[in-house]
Formats: C-alpha cells, structure tokens, sequence
C-alpha cells in the first residue's frame, strides 16, 4: 500500500504539484471515531465531485474538545490508518484545531465536501475553494448513535 498519511505541509507539496497537473482535489473532514457505512457513504459521494480525495482527521485533543473526555474511541493513529486503507482515500492528514479552517486556507483544495446536515453558511473554510458539495447523510448511521446502542 502506498503511502497516505502526510503531514500539512507535506501533503501542501503534493497537492501543488497535482493541481499543477490539472487534478481536482475534494476536501472532507471530520473525527470519523467508529469508521461506519455513513462515512464510506459520504467518502464515495466527495470523491465523485473531484478526481483526489483528502481527508483531514481531528487529532484525539480536538475529539476530546468537541465530543468530550470519553471520545474518541479508536485514537487518531488507528482512525487516520483504517481511513487511508480505504480505496476511495487519496491522502490523509490529522489536525489539532477544533475546525479545519487553517488547513483548508493553507491546502487551498478546489472542492470542499461536507455533510448535508451543514448549512452553507456554517461550512467553515468555504471562502478558500472553488465549490462547496452538500452531501447527504446515510440514514441509520452515527458514530454517537453506535456508541449509545453498545453502552446499552
């Protein structure tokens, strides 16, 4: 398997250099703790608005800030290698910010990807892309909601 999982600013190099090749890169992000159908769902439906698929991966400080101190449950190593081992995946990269703003103003991707249940106006880093795509959620499928029918 070749390698995914790039730093920032190696993955910036690479991007470069595919955008100069005339490549569309398709941006998405997210904890994704407890890979499950929604997120393939949603992985195969941003790769379709592009040619290269990046997925940016919070790191475990900023799941922790967001979903609280029992998340996540597969740790930012194990999520951001199961994410790559997946086909669709072009690359992958992991951030400690509480929202990809400052990834995507430096990746500057041509297509940012994001859950339907997002208003465009809450898209964080949609001024630094050339389209933002609205993807519908696979009904059914949340990692909260896994989470909640194990504990019970």
């Amino acid at each position: 398997m070749r390698k995914k999982i790039f730093s920032r600013f190696a993955l910036k190099k690479v991007l470069d250099a595919l955008k100069k090749k005339g490549k569309r890169i398709v941006f998405t992000n997210g904890c994704f703790d407890l890979l499950h159908p929604g997120h393939l769902k949603s992985f195969a439906d941003a790769k379709r608005s592009g040619d290269i698929l990046v997925v940016a991966i919070n790191s475990d400080k900023s799941v922790k800030k967001i979903k609280g101190p029992t998340r996540p449950v597969i740790d930012e190593k194990g999520r951001a290698s199961m994410v790559a081992a997946l086909e669709i995946v072009d690359y992958v990269t992991v951030f400690n910010e509480e929202t990809p703003y400052e990834l995507i103003k430096f990746l500057r991707p041509n297509i940012l990807a994001k859950g339907g249940d997002w208003r465009l106006d809450q898209i964080i880093g949609r001024e630094f892309v050339d389209k933002v795509v609205r993807i519908t959620l696979k009904p059914g499928f949340s990692t909260t909601g896994i989470i909640k029918k194990i504990a019970c």
